[in-house]
This record gives C-alpha cells, structure tokens and sequence, in this order.
C-alpha cells in the first residue's frame, strides 16, 4: 500500500503559549501525528511559532536593557531560536510516542530559511505585532531605529514587523531528500526564516512569514497528496460565531474564492489557510486541503469531519 504524502501546518494551539505549555501540549500533538503516521501518511510538519518568537524576541530586547553593552538579536535570528527550540519538542515528543507504539522512525528538524523580496509592499505597511508593551518613551526609541511600533489604547505600544509573501523555500532540496527516505520531517518552523538575496548570501530580515502561506508553498513544492491544516475549529464555517453559523464540509477552490470575495474570512486567521489551501490546489489540482482541529483530525482523516477543500 502506497503510504499518502502530507504536510500537515500546526496552528498555536497545538503548541501552547509558554515553555511549561508547549512541553504538555506536544505530548498531545505527537499523539494525534502519530496517529497520522499509523494510518500510512508520510508527513512533512510545519507549524507556527508566534508566541515563542515573540517571547525569545521580548527576552532578548530585555537582556539589551539590563546589560546596555548587548546586541540584541535580530527579528531573523528570534526565527532560527523559535524554530529549534519548538522542533526540539515536537521531534522528542514524536518520536516517544512513535516508539510507544512500536514504529522506529527517524523525526527530524530542519532549520529553514525563506527567500523574500526585499521590495515587498509589506515591507512598507508592517502588521505583525511582536514582542513587549513598551511606554511612548521606548517606542520613540525604536522608531529612531527605523522600526514600526503600534499603539494599543491603554496598554502601550508594540513593534510591529513586517509579513512579506514567501519566494522560495531554501532548503527545499534537504527537505525533500529527507521524506522521501520516509522520514517525519519538521521543516519551515513559523513560517521559515525571512532571508533576502544578496550577490551569493543570504541576509536575515526583519520580518515574519506567515505559516500557512508556507505551509501551502511546502505542500506545493513536494507535491503532496494532502495538505492537513490544523486550528482552534473542527472544519471552516459560514457566518462564523453568527446565529446561522453554517459548517461547510467541502469547497471547491472557486467557491472558496467566492466566499473570500464575501468576507466570509477572517484575516489572520482563517482567510490565510483558504488562500493557502487554494494556492497549494493551483499547482496540485489533483491534490486535498483538510483543515480541521488536532482533536478532530482522525475523524477527518475517515471523512467523518472537517472541510474537504478540492480543486
């Protein structure tokens, strides 16, 4: 039986939001992927790192305060820390839980760099809110650096990055050898590390990457059977949180789009896994978007919930 290729995007909730959380939310995960695994899916994770960037780069812009002779690191290198320290605990918690249940695979993680355009409109309207609140006094500061800051009424201002479309995966090649010796593999942590070209080297940048429009771009890349997204909701819904809140359990790519058309998505949230369900069946016509929850996801699996998303 031929095993069916998967990149499967994790969504925070999958993580937690602190250190003691995400060590006791990935036990759960890996429980969920291996259940994958065991149902003869090859899978390639990626998953999202908000909540952990923003803490390593809130950390690292404290160190500089107390220690004035420190460099803090760059919002590229927040990345990189996010995306070993997060694949740490999914690759250990996987692969515990693969041989709890008597398969020996190799779980492996790849750190990932993204190639931008150092010219993308993004660069010019940041949205990403990151890091710590800050009084107007530092924010002052920051701007002076040249960085974006937001204010939030009554609770101060915040740095704000840039999210700029992804071009190319770098490390695709690595990635691609690895599941194709039927390897677990994590690659493209919170979207990848933004990287621009320069001459023959790559240059971090100060930006984040959204993890679905990665994890779309992945799938598309490896041609895979499936692209599972997993979030807070059991399957996609028309009129959201509405008193005639509709459960959609298939979509075709256009009327996905129509749908988008009518708003029906939210930004930041469910609007980028439809566009990256639909991007990902734009190269792979003959491929499947699942999203739904991590709890629901072997159900989903068997067709017995979650939204189908076909081209």
């Amino acid at each position: 039986m031929n095993k069916k290729k998967a990149v499967v995007s994790l969504g925070h909730e999958a993580l937690g939001y602190t250190t003691l959380e995400q060590w006791d939310a990935v036990k759960v995960t890996a429980k969920a992927l291996a259940d994958l695994v065991e149902a003869d899916y090859q899978l390639t994770i990626t998953h999202s790192n908000g909540p952990q960037v923003s803490m390593i780069h809130k950390a690292m812009t404290e160190l500089r305060r107390v220690y004035i002779d420190y460099t803090p690191a760059p919002m590229c290198v927040c990345s990189a820390m996010s995306q070993g320290y997060v694949g740490f605990d999914i690759q250990n918690s996987l692969r515990a839980e693969l041989l709890s249940r008597g398969i020996s695979k190799a779980v492996s993680t790849i750190l990932t760099q993204v190639t931008v355009d150092p010219y993308d409109e993004a660069f010019y309207a940041p949205t990403k809110v990151i890091g710590r609140y800050m009084s107007a006094e530092d924010a002052e500061i920051e701007i002076k650096k040249g960085n974006y800051v937001q204010e939030e009424p009554g609770k101060g201002f915040r740095r704000v990055v840039a999210a700029p479309h992804p071009i190319d995966i770098v490390e695709i090649d690595a990635i691609r050898t690895l599941a194709q010796a039927d390897q677990v593999v994590i690659a493209c942590g919170g979207g990848g590390i933004p990287v621009i070209e320069q001459n023959h080297a790559l240059k971090g940048a100060s930006a984040v990457i959204e993890k679905d429009s990665i994890a779309g771009k992945l799938a598309a890349n490896l041609m895979v059977d499936e692209l599972i997204i997993l979030t807070g909701v059991p399957c996609v819904y028309q009129n959201y949180r509405q008193p005639d809140q509709t459960a959609l359990n298939h979509l075709t790519s256009a009327q996905a789009k129509e749908l988008i058309i009518q708003g029906q998505f939210e930004e930041g949230t469910m609007l980028p896994k439809i566009e990256a369900a639909i991007f990902y069946l734009e190269q792979n016509p003959a491929g499947k978007v699942l999203i739904t929850s991590l709890e629901a996801v072997s159900d989903a699996i068997k067709g017995k919930a979650g939204t189908v998303i076909t081209a």
